[in-house]
């Protein structure tokens, strides 16, 4: 071996050897703090059962509660025989915080207002959505058993449970924001949770058209469509910004209507006033008690409901929710999953079938043909933007085809130096044939909007 290749060889290890000493050092550095913000942990648990729930009363003044827990963390620390550096004690001072008062490590996140979805994979790895991109964060957690902590502290709030007998759960955040977490045995890598956050303010029509989601000219027909009553579903993949746009077309609804709103995890943020919300229940330990999507549909109806809001169709429901739009509940709205509007009628038949219903399909188009006026389709692109990407109108059938036509769509014209999209949105210059309906609710419309530019 050369000497030049020796010397690279010792170089070589002796950064090995200081890789290890710093990962040992840091390792070290972990246990040490986990042992402190453990002891001061257990400290607070007895202050609370000394002082008679003193500091659980404090609950409803969070900057109380916050002063408490400070107050012990930091005495606990002046007793400690080797000192706490000032920077470190802010640390746990910090850490014990979001153990206490949020949910443990992932609580920076949830704060973080540039971040949109937050999942943790496993104990040891935890990613972000920012800007439409996923990123791997340096948040870990101690375990799997400080996973299945904080997902106890989010489902037990609301009456949900988790558990090898039921190791899936959908849940909702104090602010709204969608949980979904999933347990072994059926997540292999341990517990692993999936929380799509909401914006603290919702977002309105106007940041849409800011971000490029949709034009202006789009925006306008939309909230001609939803005042005039048509029936609209809003389709598109996971994460292509679904239940954002709902909440938007949700807000174009009159204010002297009475809007009944259907979930598995209440998340819409209407803001009505004449607003009931409904969410469905998962079954008790025994297995019974479940109330499903399709028994508060169906209960709506008795509701007096001007409008029905179906956060997501995922089965049988779909059914129900086709008998109401066909049956006077003019201006339903909801969402599905599908890549194209095409797509959504093909799921919306399937979703259909699942109602357990011996129903011939030339009976089920005609049913999706007569009860939806318009789909939305909403895309992710492989930049991270949301567009809409179809407003397609539904026509009727010809034959046993349920027959369709683009009134809006956005041409993807290639990508800049930076890999964004470029493309630009159109309308076709067809006049859709709902116009008549729109005109019989006092809306109209006119023909420029559909010009093609």
């Amino acid at each position: 071996m050369s000497l030049r290749a020796r010397l690279e060889a010792q170089k070589q290890s002796e950064q090995l050897i200081q890789t290890g000493e710093k990962q040992k050092q840091a390792v070290q550095e972990i246990d040490q703090y986990k042992e402190l913000k453990e002891k001061i942990q257990k400290k607070i648990v007895d202050a609370i059962s000394k002082d008679g729930h003193k500091i659980s009363e404090k609950g409803t003044d969070t900057t109380e509660l916050e002063a408490a827990v400070v107050g012990i963390a930091g005495s606990v620390m002046d007793e400690e025989t080797a000192p706490v550096p000032r920077g470190d004690r802010s640390k746990v001072i910090e850490q014990v915080l979001d153990e206490v008062l949020g949910f443990g490590p992932i609580d920076s996140l949830l704060k973080d207002d540039s971040i949109s979805e937050v999942m943790v994979n496993s104990a040891s790895q935890v990613y972000v959505e920012r800007k439409g991109k996923l990123v791997l964060t340096d948040v870990k957690f101690r375990d799997d058993a400080h996973v299945m902590q904080v997902i106890e502290k989010i489902v037990a709030p609301i009456g949900r449970r988790i558990d090898e007998s039921s190791p899936m759960v959908d849940a909702r955040l104090p602010d709204g924001s969608r949980v979904n977490a999933i347990i072994p045995p059926l997540a292999l890598k341990g517990p692993s949770i999936t929380i799509r956050k909401f914006a603290k303010h919702p977002l309105t029509v106007d940041n849409l058209v800011g971000f490029g989601t949709l034009t202006k000219e789009m925006a306008d027909f939309l909230k001609a469509c939803v005042e005039g009553k048509l029936n609209i579903v809003v389709s598109g993949g996971t994460g292509s910004g679904k239940t954002t746009t709902l909440n938007i077309l949700s807000s174009f609804i009159p204010e002297d209507e009475r809007i009944v709103t259907i979930e598995d995890a209440a998340e819409l943020q209407l803001r009505q006033d004449h607003v009931v919300t409904l969410e469905t229940r998962p079954p008790n330990i025994e297995g019974k008690g479940a109330i499903t999507m399709r028994d508060l549909v169906k209960n709506s109806l008795r509701m007096r409901p001007d409008r029905i809001v179906v956060g997501e169709v995922r089965s049988g429901e779909a059914l129900d929710m086709l008998q109401a739009m066909n049956t006077g509940h003019d201006g339903s709205l909801t969402t599905g999953h599908a890549n194209t509007p095409r797509d959504m009628l093909s799921r919306l038949e399937t979703m259909v079938l699942m109602a357990g219903m011996e129903l011939p399909v030339r009976a089920i188009r005609e049913q999706i043909a007569s009860a939806v006026d318009l789909i939305l389709q909403q895309s992710r692109l492989q930049d991270g933007s949301r567009r809409i990407t179809h407003l397609t109108e539904i026509q009727g059938m010809e034959g046993d085809v349920v027959t369709m036509q683009d009134i809006f769509i956005f041409e993807q014209q290639g990508k800049d130096e930076k890999g964004k999209i470029i493309g630009r949105f159109r309308p076709t210059g067809i006049r859709p044939k709902f116009l008549d309906k729109l005109a019989a609710n006092g809306i109209v419309l006119s023909n420029e909007t559909f010009w093609v530019k």
